[in-house]
């Protein structure tokens, strides 16, 4: 029986059109998951929308329309998106869906009968864009702290949950899991600003609007925005629905893959929900950095957006999904800019790895007729050192891949591609043929067809399209070319490559690239 892998990304909140950062999260999570797929394990990959709040009820105001048209819409537009970057997604939650609607109503009643809600009176700074009210120690600069917006001071009646009850068992449980959040960075930050200085009880109802989830007990009342989002990830399985099979299959999940803006929530209040309801907690939680601007974060005022259709449909999906795993720090923002976009496609995409496959297709073709030689008698003095780098990468890259830590991975991917290429010019195959050392020249191109091979499975979580291209340019069957495979050699006897080897990335004219990624920045 399979191993099972249940992985999440937060619920995106549907107040306007998806730029690079939320790509770069579904990106980051579907990559996760294919890479646990080729493991062995039975995955399952959830996303979704966040759909209730005060804030969709002012937006769709401000069309003229209802909040459920509105999220309608947007709903139907992150579908597309992710269509159109090719997500793996198992399940794709909406807040508005009965079941979870349902789920969230009885999950409050338990809170309630527990004793963990009470009612009150709220009075705080509120950030709208975040939904979320702040004390004034916990302000920035009198502003947000979350997102450094200004904030409204607000007085309502408001039902809480008792968090301070709780404080004591998520210390120890932190004491007894270190590791539940990464980077570290991010638990530390999440003890200094709200753990160490004592627990504050959460406002989880509003009544100054109507769009969300009502009370069970009190239905003038609708559900602040985290009891409500926060639940998703156990109401998607089923979780106090007629069917829980799922549920009980993949709970607790193995990974909640977040932006490092919403961890306080999932590191604090989370935690604490599942253990009211005497749930298992998840394994992991990763809260992954931002992509930034040269002029800091993204804005459509200030004209820095960049959309991920931009690139994908100028660029293509691989190229995109490359760049923003590779451009993404564990623990720190990293800046996206056009100029250093267009220099990693032409050098790592076209030049390094598109390069490879051409040239060795190309030899194949031209010294033994298109068939990869496997009956080996002679090696050369460079074959060895290849084969121990291909061996000392995978190692590492699994290594990487297993904690998390993307950009890593590929950067050892490409140590081995580069060393690949080094090949090339320390054997000099041209040479080989010219003074008839055959034998020699067979164990080169099959070393070489071996390291596309296993370069195009160890690339297959992120590059789906060029890992599937190189292996048919080398006539390699799926079946072929599976994780087990990495491995061995394992290119069957009579393997004929294709005759033209269309290019894995044509290489771009750098100024005009750059400018055109510039103009359409400025007009997001």
């Amino acid at each position: 029986m399979k191993e099972k892998f249940y992985i999440t990304t937060p619920i995106y909140y549907p107040s306007g059109k998806f730029h690079i950062g939320t790509a770069y999260c579904e990106t980051l999570t579907d990559c996760i998951k294919r890479y646990k797929t080729l493991r062995g394990y039975e995955t399952y990959m959830l996303t979704g929308l966040d759909e209730h709040g005060q804030k969709i009820q002012t937006l769709a105001n401000k069309n003229n329309i209802t909040p459920q048209e509105y999220v309608n819409d947007m709903a139907e537009k992150a579908l597309k998106l992710w269509e159109l970057m090719d997500i793996q997604y198992d399940n794709f939650i909406r807040t508005t869906d009965e079941k979870h609607y349902k789920a969230v109503q009885k999950i409050v009643q338990i809170f309630l009968e527990k004793g963990d809600i009470y009612k009150g009176t709220y009075e705080g700074w509120y950030c709208m864009p975040c939904e979320n009210y702040f004390t004034e120690t916990q302000l920035k600069d009198g502003k947000c702290p979350d997102c450094g917006r200004e904030v409204k001071k607000m007085q309502e009646e408001s039902y809480f949950f008792n968090m301070k009850k709780y404080e004591k068992w998520l210390k120890k449980f932190y004491q007894e899991n270190p590791d539940f959040i990464v980077p570290e960075s991010r638990k530390n930050e999440i003890f200094k600003n709200f753990i160490d200085p004592g627990l504050e009880d959460l406002c989880i109802s509003r009544c100054t609007f109507d769009w969300g989830i009502q009370m069970p007990n009190d239905p003038k009342h609708v559900l602040y925005v985290w009891l409500d989002a926060l639940t998703n990830y156990i109401t998607a399985l089923g979780y106090l629905s007629e069917d829980d099979t799922e549920f009980k299959k993949y709970w607790p999940a193995d990974l909640h893959v977040v932006g490092k803006e919403i961890i306080r929530f999932h590191g604090i209040y989370w935690p604490i929900f599942l253990h009211a309801l005497g749930l298992e907690l998840p394994k992991k939680i990763y809260a992954h950095s931002w992509i930034v601007m040269k002029d800091g974060k993204m804005s459509k005022s200030v004209g820095n957006v960049i959309y991920p259709e931009t690139l994908i449909e100028r660029y293509g999906l691989d190229a995109t999904k490359y760049y923003l795993l590779r451009l993404m720090n564990f623990a720190q923002d990293s800046m996206f800019t056009p100029e250093d976009f267009i220099e990693r496609y032409n050098s790592d995409l076209a030049n390094d790895l598109g390069n490879l496959l051409s040239r060795t297709i190309g030899m194949i073709n031209k010294y033994f007729e298109g068939t990869i030689p496997t009956e080996i008698t002679e090696t050369t003095e460079y074959d060895k050192e290849l084969q121990k780098t291909a061996q000392e990468q995978i190692t590492k890259i699994e290594q990487e891949m297993d904690t998390y830590h993307i950009s890593n991975a590929i950067q050892e991917l490409w140590k081995y591609i580069s060393r690949t290429n080094k090949y090339i010019d320390e054997t000099q195959p041209w040479i080989l043929s010219k003074n008839g050392e055959t034998e020699k020249l067979k164990s080169v191109m099959n070393n070489l067809a071996e390291s596309l091979r296993k370069i195009a499975i160890l690339s297959s979580p992120y590059l789906v399209n060029s890992s599937k291209q190189i292996l048919e340019s080398l006539g390699i069957k799926k079946e072929d070319a599976t994780w087990e495979t990495l491995q061995t050699n394992n290119i069957k006897k009579g393997t004929q490559v294709t005759k033209q080897c269309e290019p894995l990335f044509k290489r771009l004219e750098k100024e005009e690239e750059i400018e055109y990624i510039k103009t359409k920045m400025k007009k997001s």
